[in-house]
C-alpha cells in the first residue's frame, strides 16, 4: 500500500475490504484539496432537521458528500478516541452543540467531566447542566456514583408504573396530566399524602479525557461506567466518552463490550486502531476531523469528514442559552452520599476505617485465596488501589486467619483453603 500511495503521490490509502451491496473491494484516496465542512451545513440538512430525537448528533459528511447524523438514544453510548490534534475535541463540541440545538433543559440535562479544565469549561452556566463542569477526579467519581443511583431510582419508578423505558414513563405522566389527574409517587416518604410524579429528562454524561479518570481511580470508574453502559439506556442516561490514549488499560474490554458505537480519529498505530474499532484502518486517516464512525448494529466503519465548529460559535450558542435563566444544580451530585464516603475516598488510596467494611475486601480475599499469593503488591496491582489500602486489606486477612503473619523472608502463607474462607 505504501508503494501504491507513493506512486499516486498521496499520503495514505485505506483499503475497504467489504463494501455492503457490492461484490468488490475498494481503495479510499484522499482528495488533493480538503473541503471545510461547517457544523451549520449538517445542522441545516433535512436528515438533521426532520429527526425527531432530542439526542441527534451531527457527525459530518461521508465520502459522497451526504450529511451523516446519528441518534445517541439508539447508540446508546459513544466512545471517541484519537491522538492529539486529530479533531476529537472539535467533534465532542459539535455533538454537544447538536443536542443544544434540538433540546431544551426540560428534555435533556448534562453532566460534563473535564479533567483538562479547558475543553468543556466554556459550557459553564448553560441551563442544561445538572452540576458545574467537573474538573476534580473525586467529584467525578461522585457524579458517576450519583448517575448509578439515579438509574436505579428510575428503574424502580418505571417498574412500579409498568413501563419499559423512560419514553413510556414520560408518556404516561403526560397522559395523566392531560386527563386532569396526577400520578402519585409510589415510593413517597409521606405515603398518606404522596407527591405527584413529574416527567424526567434524558441525562447525557460527557467525559472529555477518560485516561485521566482511569489513571486516578481505574477499577472503580471502570465498574461504574460498565454498570451505566449495561443498564442506563432504558433509564434515559447516555455516555459520551473521549480519550486521546486508546490503550487497553483505558479502553478496557469491559467498557468496549458495552459501548458498540465508536468513533476513531487518526491514531499512531494499527494496534491503537484495533483497540478502538477491533479492526485496522484508523492509522491511515488524515487527521483534522477525518474519522471512522462505527454505527450501532454494524461491523463496518463509515469514513466521515467531521463537522468543524469554531470556538466563537460555541461561545455564541452558550451565551444564547444563558439568556434563558440560571442552571438548577443538584448539589448531591458532586457532594457524594455520606454512606459512600469510605468507598469513594478509597478510590484514591485514601484512609478508611475498618478494612472489612471496605467494599473491596471480599474481592481481595477471593483473589488471595485463588492465587495463593498473599502479597501487598499483587493485591495492589489486581485491584488498582493504593499501597496503604492494600496493606490494610492483607492485615485484616491476617486477623481473620486467612493468611499467616509475615515470616522472616517477608512472605506470608495462605492458610485458608482455596475458593472460600
Amino acid at each position: 500500500m505504501k508503494d501504491l500511495a507513493r506512486a499516486l503521490g498521496v499520503t495514505s490509502i485505506r483499503v475497504v475490504e467489504t463494501i455492503p451491496g457490492k461484490t468488490c473491494m475498494g481503495l479510499e484516496l484522499p482528495n488533493a484539496r480538503r473541503e471545510m465542512i461547517r457544523l451549520s451545513e449538517v445542522v441545516n440538512a433535512a436528515d438533521f432537521q426532520s429527526h425527531g430525537s432530542h439526542l441527534v448528533l451531527a457527525m459530518g459528511k461521508d465520502i459522497t458528500g451526504n450529511p451523516v447524523v446519528t441518534d445517541l438514544a439508539r447508540a446508546p453510548h459513544l466512545l471517541v478516541a484519537g491522538t492529539t490534534g486529530s479533531g476529537k475535541s472539535v467533534a465532542v463540541n459539535a455533538m454537544i452543540l447538536s443536542m443544544l440545538y434540538k433540546a431544551t433543559p426540560d428534555d435533556v440535562r448534562m453532566i460534563m467531566i473535564d479533567p483538562k479544565m479547558l475543553e468543556l469549561s466554556v459550557y459553564e452556566g448553560i441551563p442544561h447542566l445538572l452540576a458545574p463542569v467537573v474538573t476534580d477526579m473525586k467529584q467525578a467519581a461522585h457524579a458517576l456514583n450519583w448517575c448509578v443511583g439515579e438509574m436505579e431510582k428510575r428503574y424502580r419508578l418505571m417498574s412500579a408504573l409498568g413501563v419499559r423505558n423512560l419514553a413510556g414513563y414520560n408518556q404516561k405522566i403526560r397522559a395523566a396530566e392531560q386527563a386532569g389527574r396526577k400520578v402519585p409517587n409510589p415510593f413517597s416518604l409521606t405515603p398518606d399524602a404522596p407527591e405527584p410524579l413529574s416527567t424526567l429528562p434524558l441525562i447525557v454524561v460527557v467525559i472529555d479525557e477518560l485516561a485521566d479518570l482511569m489513571m486516578v481511580a481505574g477499577k472503580k470508574i471502570e465498574e461504574l461506567i460498565a454498570r451505566l453502559a449495561q443498564k442506563a439506556r432504558a433509564a434515559g442516561i447516555h455516555l459520551i466518552l473521549a480519550t486521546q490514549r486508546p490503550s487497553v488499560d483505558v479502553i478496557t474490554g469491559l467498557i468496549k463490550a458495552n459501548i458498540p458505537t465508536r468513533v476513531a480519529f487518526q491514531v499512531s498505530s494499527k494496534i491503537d486502531s484495533r483497540t478502538i474499532l477491533d479492526q485496522m484502518g484508523a492509522e491511515s486517516l488524515l487527521g483534522q476531523g477525518d474519522m471512522l464512525f462505527l454505527p450501532p448494529g454494524t461491523g463496518y466503519p463509515q469514513r466521515v469528514h467531521g463537522a468543524f465548529v469554531a470556538d466563537e460559535e460555541v461561545h455564541r450558542v452558550v451565551e444564547h442559552w444563558k439568556q434563558f435563566g440560571e442552571p438548577e444544580y443538584d448539589e448531591a451530585i458532586l457532594a457524594g452520599d455520606p454512606g459512600e464516603a469510605a468507598a469513594s475516598g478509597d478510590l484514591f488510596g485514601g484512609d478508611s476505617g475498618d478494612a472489612e467494611a471496605d467494599p473491596l475486601y471480599d474481592e481481595a480475599a477471593a483473589f488471595v485465596l485463588n492465587t495463593r499469593r498473599a502479597s501487598i503488591s499483587s493485591v495492589q496491582r489486581q485491584l488498582r488501589i493504593g499501597y496503604n489500602r492494600a496493606a490494610r486489606l492483607i492485615e485484616q486477612m491476617e486477623a481473620a486467619g486467612l493468611v499467616s503473619p509475615m515470616g522472616r523472608n517477608g512472605q506470608r502463607e495462605v492458610l485458608a483453603p482455596g475458593g472460600g474462607e
